[in-house]
């Protein structure tokens, strides 16, 4: 089962019967965001976009693995072009990127891209959920067009295979992914 929840052109073959772990992964998503973007303000505001660096290298992935820890599912970040190599996209997280892309090439959206899936695999279940990252004007410091050039140094020293530069407002940046462990199938399936 394959669902999206904001526009796109994908449809489901059949409704999505139980939408907590929908609401929970929602939830995780807004919490890794908003620790996420509440660091890099602070770190921005107290030591310009070089502190920024130190956050998103060292500080999400730990958030990352807290709200994983806590939940019992994988959270993290991907995207089609990726500063850290471990978060390149899955298949499926590269189609659902893809099709996040094309959604918001085709206009402004008034509501978060989202998707959500459940996988069967013979009598159990995998629950995943991705929700859209927009580039937004604090992207644009480190994910640009135009990087000032220490800041352009320090990113290529920290990361060496970069490809997450040349962003402009809107675009998308990547999504943010949650995994659910595999789950007994209902009995009702």
């Amino acid at each position: 089962l394959f669902v999206i929840l904001g526009p796109a052109t994908m449809t489901a073959a059949e409704p999505v019967p139980d939408t907590a772990w929908i609401e929970q992964s929602r939830q995780l998503t807004m919490q890794l965001g908003g620790q996420l973007k509440g660091e890099l303000t602070k770190a921005i505001a107290e030591g310009g976009p070089m502190a920024a660096i130190d956050v998103c290298y060292t500080r999400a992935p730990e958030i990352a693995a807290q709200l994983s820890k806590s939940s019992g599912a994988r959270v993290g970040r991907t995207a089609l072009r990726v500063r850290n190599p471990s978060n390149a996209p899955d298949g499926l997280e590269r189609s659902v990127l893809e099709q996040f892309a094309a959604d918001l090439g085709s206009g402004p959206i008034d509501r978060p891209l989202e998707a959500a899936f459940e996988i069967r695999r013979g009598d159990a279940v995998e629950r995943r959920y991705m929700r859209a990252i927009p580039t937004d004007a604090l992207s644009l410091t480190c994910h640009g067009k135009t990087l000032a050039p220490d800041l352009a140094a320090a990113i290529a020293r920290n990361y060496p295979g970069d490809q997450a530069t040349g962003f402009e407002l809107g675009q998308l940046r990547g999504a943010f992914s949650v995994t659910w462990p595999p789950a007994p199938l209902p009995a009702d399936r």
